[in-house]
């Protein structure tokens, strides 16, 4: 029983910083519940950064009576993120959710997919420039791939003293890529070039096709950025589960049980860096908008390279398609779907801005690896 005499020892420990971390847990939750942002993520990491940051927290390691006690929290994250295997099992899971159909229709759109990869080394230099390492650097640039998952892979790679910041950043501004995404068309694209149809498919996928297509993606991914054949060959591996139709058990289970299952527990791990000592810092205010920025130049470089291509093409691209090239799968490619029938009800672009959305996905996890490849930890 906690005794009067404890309950005073533990309340005089409450300091400014624990309130405030209290306060932005609340918020996150908030954000979650009330405006839907990223509600799987934002409510367990919101939940964990009031729980981490009380004192005396069992939820964390700590020293008691100079004793070392293990957390549970620190736990899950050394036998779930520190050795990367929740994010892979997640990986199956996005792969057998996604369809590659619209870009193996249309692979050209690969390209944009690509180039709106241009925020994640952007930003990359401009945190060098603010002073962070190259380690921390490149943890926060890839938060422009607005793909959370590989945020934390990396983030965690570089043993990055930032990843809880770096996590809320990414997920709090995927939430707000429907804000974000028409600001940045709109300043970047005429109304003309808003209204350009895109030709349809001359042709079906074929289901052979669909299942040669993560094994090839795998094998090239693997050989240009080593570094990346874990992440791109898990994400692989639960797309060919999708498609080749003979495990249809195993691909429902990737589909719904294991996303929830460890969202849930990557959420609540993740909190327990988000202790109020290295939370509240000037660096995680440059974080943030180092990850604004990252987003801007993410979604800019596909628009600019689609305008490009536009110069010497003579069917044209619809520039918005560019902003899709973020791996914030499928919200990018219904933004700019909405943005096309908000310009013209008869201009219908799913299924080339999903080819974007889908070949971003895929740029993404190969520029974290090209990151991790090149920078030593």
């Amino acid at each position: 029983m906690t005794t009067g005499m404890d309950l005073f020892s533990t309340l005089s420990q409450v300091n400014g910083k624990m309130v405030v971390m209290w306060l932005i847990g609340a918020l996150l939750i908030y954000l979650g519940i009330r405006k839907k942002m990223e509600p799987a993520l934002l409510i367990p990491i919101g939940f964990g950064a009031i729980l981490v940051n009380l004192p005396f927290s069992g939820a964390v390691t700590q020293l008691v009576a100079g004793v070392l006690e293990e957390g549970p929290l620190d736990t899950l994250f050394q036998a779930g993120i520190a050795n990367e295997l929740f994010l892979l099992i997640l990986f199956i899971g996005l792969g057998a959710m996604i369809d590659f159909s619209p870009l193996l229709a249309q692979p050209y759109l690969a390209i944009l997919g690509l180039a709106a990869q241009a925020g994640i080394f952007i930003t990359l230099f401009l945190a060098r420039g603010l002073g962070f390492s190259p380690q921390d650097a490149a943890s926060v640039g890839i938060i422009g791939a607005a793909d959370g998952p590989t945020a934390i892979f990396v983030a965690n790679h570089f043993s990055s003293r930032y990843i809880g910041t770096i996590v809320v950043t990414a997920y709090s501004y995927m939430a707000l890529v429907p804000l974000m995404q028409p600001l940045v068309v709109r300043l970047l694209t005429t109304r003309k070039e808003r209204l350009i149809r895109m030709p349809s498919p001359e042709k079906m996928v074929s289901r052979r096709a669909r299942i040669l297509f993560p094994i090839l993606v795998t094998a090239v991914a693997g050989l240009l950025a080593p570094r990346s054949a874990a992440l791109i060959g898990f994400l692989m591996f639960g797309n060919l589960i999708r498609e080749c139709g003979v495990l249809e058990a195993l691909s429902e289970t990737a589909r719904n049980v294991v996303p929830n299952l460890i969202t849930l527990l990557l959420g609540l791990t993740v909190a327990s860096r988000m202790r109020a000592e290295d939370f509240l810092s000037a660096e995680t205010l440059m974080i943030l908008g180092l990850g604004l920025a990252a987003f801007v130049f993410d979604m800019a470089g596909g628009i600019l390279v689609a305008k490009l291509l536009n110069l010497f093409l003579k069917r044209k691209v619809n520039p918005m398609l560019g902003a899709c090239g973020i791996s914030a799968f499928p919200m990018a490619a219904r933004g700019v779907t909405k943005l096309a029938l908000s310009e013209d009800p008869e201009n219908v672009l799913l299924m080339p801005a999903l080819g974007v959305n889908v070949a971003g996905q895929i740029a993404s996890v190969i520029a974290g690896g090209i990151l991790m490849g090149i920078i030593p930890r």
